[in-house]
């Protein structure tokens, strides 16, 4: 692992380029995001969007979402990846809303990583995005990137997240999972990384640099 010196090195090149890095997501209050996060899992971010357009015009709250009902949710995202599965969830997870929080999504982990179909991940993205806490979530981008970049020899996303919160200030906890999944998204792909482009080209020894 590198130190922490020069993962905020890094970081501050990053912070440098981007300094309000958005998510990529389309949602319109926090049951959407949560909802579009839900969807995202394994798929991408254009194609739920795609997807949840239609869907948040007529169910943009849980009530919404619970009277649509199962096979309803399902037209509007069939063309996303385990939606069968993913739509169960989101039914589940809307009805709950409104039985055990008023049709509000909580700002609290535990509370949200108990409604079904919600991980760590998605906690982290919720409470990160919409109530503006220093959370980070680990994503493919996320731990495909700490690994080339020497952040952490973590195997798991948890493991992974605990390394970089040991070294990152708050300012850079907030923006670094917007970072490195749009630095993994669009520059260092896994496929056919832009080295020639990379604004840290010259901190990264990966074997497969190309430059």
């Amino acid at each position: 692992m590198r130190n922490k010196n020069e993962i905020l090195e890094i970081m501050s090149v990053f912070a440098q380029k981007d300094p309000n890095p958005r998510c990529e997501l389309d949602y319109k209050n926090a049951f959407t995001l949560l909802v579009a996060v839900v969807l995202s899992a394994q798929s991408t971010d254009k194609g739920v969007n795609k997807a949840t357009k239609a869907l948040f015009e007529v169910a943009d709250t849980p009530q919404k979402m619970a009277a649509l009902g199962l096979e309803e949710l399902k037209n509007y995202i069939k063309t996303i990846g385990l939606y069968n599965n993913k739509a169960k969830n989101i039914i589940a997870l809307s009805q709950t809303l409104v039985e055990k929080y008023q049709g509000e999504v909580p700002a609290d982990r535990e509370a949200l990583e108990n409604l079904p179909g919600v991980g760590r991940k998605t906690a982290n993205v919720v409470l990160n995005v919409w109530f503006d806490q220093p959370t980070l979530a680990v994503d493919t981008h996320v731990m495909r990137i700490s690994h080339r970049l020497g952040f952490s020899n973590g195997k798991t996303p948890l493991a992974i997240e605990q390394d970089l919160l040991k070294v990152l200030p708050p300012e850079y906890v907030k923006n670094a999972n917007h970072w490195l999944v749009l630095f993994g998204r669009y520059v260092c792909k896994a496929q056919k990384p832009d080295c020639a482009n990379c604004p840290i080209a010259g901190f990264c020894h990966s074997k497969d640099k190309r430059i």
